[in-house]
């Protein structure tokens, strides 16, 4: 029997300052979501608004995909990675500076962008320095951060709120940023440029960019206005579907050098894997952002309270995260995100029914289900893209399904926000128009308490709908799985 190759003390090292350099953007990414309400309250904006804080950094960071892998090409390994915690260490003083909303978008934008950076370099840097041979003893034991950083991060997020205020979720990032590039520069060995003459495709970035920020805009406006039929929305939906078009003119024309190669397109499994991820975004993100509101605004929690009832949910993932791996290994994608999809589907559908009185226990367990179910979508759909396809053929895939899944991920966003906030204004005009022709018949003593209790009842029916919206996106995903391998059936 082969004996099993052994991992280098010095390789191990390495391995763990890349880790740690990408555990910031990994905290960040979820922090801020606990941190919603506080942000609406100190910039006197709304959820629709500052939700692009969130929106903006997940296209910014899907933006970033197709960049690291063309600096990598160009450029040493270990000056990327520097120049990506640079950029994020900045991203995130101009975020904690920042005196309005708009600012902060901008800030989180770039922040974004050097997150979209550094993720994939560690993967990419982690194979360049052990070898493919070794990288499941190698993830294996690094990996656990990578799980538990968004596990723990609405916990850290809820913990600096209470005891400071939002601006310290940015500022904990710069020494953190301070001492990864002290580590990457002092333990870090050099990795050389892999192809100096490759080319960008700015063009079909641009389109990319115009496609996916038009169309969400045009849901956040939806929602604003209370109307998804207005001028505004419908025009970007236009410049959106155009752009979108266009992109798939250009990269027919441009073959091999699109960003996103058309030809991936004809491998089945990158259909399902492509169409599952977008979706995931709704079924993960959407609910990612739309939780932490939910036991704030409808539960009357607070910050860091909200932070912890979420603990079931991750527990949940982590559980199904140690078993996701081999059971796709065993019986292919297909079985394994259809389960999952189901067990989300169960694990988030109660929540339409759950009222303000509902136990704490029992939404507990129900979400310690939706984390076993949720903790085992995306692995097995972003594994089985790359089936069937030749060597050369994976580097472009792989920047395809991190674009397509960040991409998911902001519109999942942006679209269960858009949801909840457009049915919460038309219902809360509604009861506004039925007041003032005194349709209801309350006496003026009880007036003050009927009117805050109908509006907690529309609150709390408005996340129920985005709820019930998450809750289809998860069985929907089930189509996309029909194309995903199944290997009960090869082994016949």
């Amino acid at each position: 029997m082969q004996a099993k190759a052994k991992i280098s003390k010095a390789t191990m090292t390495i391995a763990w300052v890349v880790v740690f350099g990408a555990m910031a953007p990994l905290l960040d990414s979820t922090m801020i979501n606990i941190a919603i309400n506080n942000l609406v309250t100190s910039f006197h904006s709304s959820v629709t608004t500052v939700q692009w804080a969130v929106t903006g950094y997940l296209l910014a960071t899907g933006v970033a995909v197709p960049f690291s892998s063309w600096l990598l090409n160009r450029f040493d390994g270990k000056a990327v990675f520097v120049a990506g915690e640079i950029l994020f260490g900045l991203g995130s003083i101009f975020a904690a500076v920042a005196p309005n909303i708009q600012l902060l978008i901008i800030a989180r934008l770039v922040q974004g962008f050097a997150g979209g950076l550094i993720m994939p370099l560690l993967t990419t840097l982690l194979v360049q320095t052990a070898g493919a041979a070794v990288m499941g003893q190698m993830m294996a034991t690094v990996g656990l951060p990578m799980i538990l950083g968004p596990l723990i991060g609405p916990v850290i997020g809820g913990i600096i709120i209470k005891f400071a205020s939002w601006h310290w979720i940015f500022w904990i990032n710069v020494p953190v940023v301070l001492i990864s590039i002290a580590l990457i520069l002092w333990k870090m060995p050099n990795y050389p440029a892999q192809n100096r003459t490759a080319k960008m495709d700015f063009i079909g970035i641009l389109l990319l960019i115009v496609s996916s920020s038009a169309i969400i805009y045009s849901l956040v406006n939806a929602a604003h206005t209370d109307r998804f039929n207005n001028a505004t929305s419908i025009e970007m939906l236009i410049l959106g579907a155009i752009a979108l078009i266009s992109y798939v003119v250009w990269a027919a024309w441009q073959k091999e050098r699109a960003v996103v190669p058309l030809h991936l397109f004809k491998f089945a499994s990158f259909d399902g894997a492509g169409l599952g991820l977008f979706i995931a975004g709704t079924v993960l993100n959407g609910a990612m952002l739309l939780l932490p509101l939910y036991f704030q605004n409808v539960r009357g929690m607070s910050v860091i309270n909200a932070a912890l009832a979420l603990l079931p949910q991750g527990a949940g993932m982590l559980v199904s995260r140690t078993l996701t791996g081999r059971l796709t290994d065993q019986i292919g994608a297909k079985y394994v995100v259809l389960g999952s999809v189901v067990i989300t589907f169960v694990g988030t559908l109660p929540f339409y029914w759950f009222g303000q009185q509902t136990s704490y226990w029992i939404l507990a367990l129900i979400l310690f289900v939706r984390g076993i179910g949720a903790g085992g979508i995306l692995m097995p759909l972003m594994a089985d893209a790359y089936t069937g396809m030749q060597p050369g053929q994976v580097p472009a895939a792989t920047i395809g399904t991190r674009i397509i899944q960040n991409i998911g991920s902001a519109f999942g966003s942006a679209l269960i926000t858009a949801i909840v906030t457009a049915y919460s204004t038309h219902q809360v005009n509604v009861f506004e128009r039925h007041l003032k022709a005194e349709t209801y018949h309350v006496d003026a003593a009880h007036l003050q308490v009927f009117t805050t209790s109908h509006l907690q009842a529309i609150r709390l029916a408005a996340f129920q709908q985005g709820f019930l919206v998450i809750a289809i996106a998860a069985i929907v995903i089930i189509l996309p799985t029909l194309l995903l391998t199944n290997k009960l059936k090869a082994a016949k």
